[in-house]
């Protein structure tokens, strides 16, 4: 099929042709005595997108995955009991890397659609009068189900009950797109990727580290190597790193980098709310509902919509890749065959978003589901052309 392909998954994302021109350079010498000249400002500039003066980020070769084993085996020892819950595929996933590494979780378990109970994580803090928790698992968005969690209230819950616990936050699918306040929030590490709100493939994990964390060596602790953080804190002061790092992927972030600081981002955060109040207005025009349960939980960065009863929502997505080459986000574990995910972060503007609700409404209608060809699309319309007109006044 002539045309390019529509890409409405939650991550990878799509890519700006400022970061492909980027990263088409010769490969280069990451020893050469003038390397710590790109790399410095690059690790100075990403502090400024976790919103951190007083931390370290660290660019690691690897997905988010490595980021969240990076903050496991550097601050945590067999046997340490971590707070968690598991509302979706992703809060799950980061629970059993917790017990493969021999910890103790303490794992609530909520209704997929809810997001982090910082009520119960309260509760829970306030009767561990020693101190046995040793960190607390925060997904600040999980993709899989579309829902956003707040991660200040978790801060605020530890700070009332006097906690010395360590705040770990996923925010694989919200650094760069959704507020994120590390020194604010008093989040200890925090982990990114580099295939969603940084716009470029997959291959580099992000992760910002507060000093207490990168302080924190607990006595017993679990092996390193790869993820040690003493270890990259020691090069990365003299701009290097302690193996080979995937300099092509570096040239891409610095690229991404100026594009985000080009834009701003609050600017960032806006269009990412405003792209996916679009989506949300168009899939309840089309009668249906998201998989997030209550206003509070929507995510800015992805839309889980649940199909009607009776329809299966893996065939809206086979018909959307195969007949329309739209590729839409697959529900996942829980709620696989019931929701279909349409991804709107990253590189993205207003007639991209109208794109995929355009393809997921010819799938729709290929296959059955019960809605009026359109309206989705018409209701997106109307909203970005009210809202775009309120941007024009007010920045006259």
């Amino acid at each position: 099929m002539s045309g390019f392909k529509g890409l409405a998954v939650p991550g990878p994302t799509n890519m700006p042709f400022e970061i492909r021109r980027a990263m088409d350079v010769a490969l280069e010498d990451h020893r050469a005595p003038d390397f710590p000249d790109f790399i410095k400002p690059l690790l100075a500039d990403l502090k400024k997108v976790f919103q951190t003066e007083t931390g370290q980020v660290f660019v690691f070769p690897g997905s988010g995955t490595g980021g969240w084993e990076s903050a496991i085996a550097n601050t945590l020892a067999p046997g340490d009991t971590v707070l968690a819950s598991i509302f979706g595929q992703f809060s799950y996933l980061w629970v059993d890397m917790c017990r493969k590494f021999g910890l103790n979780v303490d794992a609530i378990e909520c209704e997929w659609g809810t997001g982090v109970p910082a009520d119960l994580y309260e509760q829970k803090l306030a009767a561990d009068k020693e101190h046995k928790i040793k960190a607390v698992l925060v997904t600040q968005n999980e993709t899989a189900t579309g829902v956003t969690s707040d991660v200040k209230a978790v801060r605020e819950a530890l700070d009332r009950t006097g906690h010395p616990a360590l705040l770990f936050v996923d925010g694989v699918s919200s650094i760069g797109s959704i507020d994120f306040r590390q020194d604010e929030w008093g989040v200890d590490v925090a982990v990114s990727g580099s295939q969603k709100g940084f716009m470029l493939p997959t291959g580099l994990a992000i992760v910002g580290v507060s000093r207490k964390a990168l302080a924190h060596r607990p006595e017993g602790g679990l092996p390193r190597c790869f993820f040690d953080y003493q270890d990259m804190a020691k090069t990365n002061a003299d701009g290097f790193f302690p193996y080979t790092p995937a300099t092509t992927l570096l040239r891409g972030l610095r690229a991404s980098l100026d594009m985000i600081f080009d834009e701003g981002l609050e600017n960032i955060f806006a269009r990412h709310h405003r792209l996916a109040e679009g989506v949300r207005r168009a899939v309840d025009a089309w009668g249906m509902s998201l998989c997030a349960k209550e206003a509070k939980w929507n995510s800015d960065t992805v839309s889980a919509i649940v199909v009607p009863e009776g329809y299966n929502a893996n065939d809206v997505i086979q018909t959307a890749y195969h007949k329309y080459d739209l590729s839409l986000g697959a529900g996942l574990s829980k709620v696989a065959g019931k929701v279909f995910r349409i991804g709107h972060l990253g590189y993205l503007n207003e007639i991209m978003v109208l794109q995929a609700l355009g393809g997921a409404e010819l799938a729709m209608r290929d296959v059955g589901l019960p809605f009026t060809p359109g309206v989705g699309v018409g209701a997106a319309v109307e909203y970005y052309a009210a809202t775009g007109q309120a941007e024009a006044l007010a920045a006259q």
